[in-house]
């Protein structure tokens, strides 16, 4: 029974997916991703439905479209696994408290976790390719989990007032230390993007896994950056996109942060 779930779950991440990688395109082009119909980036010509399976339609045509023979990037099938493996993972991690709360409200949990993996999808591919965080995708994200955790104070009204302040403390103390690197950096350091995708994750996260997001994040960007350097991919002076890093960092937590807290206190501990 649960194999048919996560098949399920994941089977609707790769659509969702798909769609993902339609929003991310339109939006460098300033195009509506709910009127036109999907089309070739390179011919535009309109694609049919045996060319929009996800992963498949990309593996029966050997990453070449179908009409003008342009090869189809990588993007393509990696956002739409990325987006069936984090939706299972959602589901796999969130399974045993469907016994502990209200069908309805795991319900509105999932779907919430869901729309916000999407969103940090949509910022982490988008950064990596045109070096920007977009407003449009990070203000509406920012309106989701103000939506929820006015949702969650149906059901859990004292915790969620403790929660929620918790949650606001992270958000603005982690975009005024990115504020602080931009001033002090003169934005060549960090973007106000990152500012307000600091603000998304210390909102998201709380405290103290805001605090895990930002080490790793920073320890990703710092490893990934010696790496290009070492292999002569980038130099100093190159310019990274961070977004991917704080996207990684937030995801890491958001599954993760209990349990890296606890291995780092026990090693203390030692």
């Amino acid at each position: 029974m649960e194999f048919l779930v996560y098949f399920f779950v994941f089977s609707f991440g790769l659509i969702v997916g798909s769609f993902l990688n339609c929003i991310i395109y339109r939006l460098s082009k300033k195009e509506s991703f709910l009127k036109k119909r999907s089309y070739c980036p390179h011919c535009k010509h309109t694609l049919r439905w045996q060319d929009l399976i996800p992963i498949f339609s990309f593996l029966i045509l050997k990453g070449k479209c179908r009409y003008c023979k342009k090869s189809i990037s990588l993007q393509y099938p990696l956002v739409e696994f990325a987006t069936g493996s984090l939706f299972t993972l959602i589901v796999f991690q969130n399974l045993d408290s469907l016994l502990l709360t209200p069908f309805i409200f795991w319900l509105l949990n999932i779907c919430f976790l869901f729309l916000v993996s999407s969103f940090l999808i949509i910022i982490f591919t988008y950064d990596l390719k045109h070096y920007i965080i977009p407003d449009r995708v990070i203000y509406p994200a920012i309106l989701v989990v103000s939506i929820w955790y006015l949702i969650s104070s149906i059901f859990f009204s004292s915790y969620t007032k403790y929660y929620i302040l918790n949650t606001l403390y992270s958000a603005f103390g982690a975009a005024f230390f990115f504020l602080i690197i931009v001033l002090l950096t003169r934005g060549k350091g960090m973007g106000m993007g990152d500012v307000k995708l600091a603000f998304l994750m210390g909102f998201l996260l709380g405290f103290p896994d805001i605090l895990v997001a930002l080490f790793l994040s920073f320890f990703l960007g710092a490893t990934i950056g010696i790496i290009l350097i070492i292999t002569g991919k980038r130099t100093f002076k190159s310019e990274v996109p961070f977004g991917p890093f704080l996207v990684t960092g937030t995801f890491l937590a958001l599954f993760f942060g209990k349990r890296i807290i606890d291995f780092y206190f026990r090693i203390l501990l030692l």
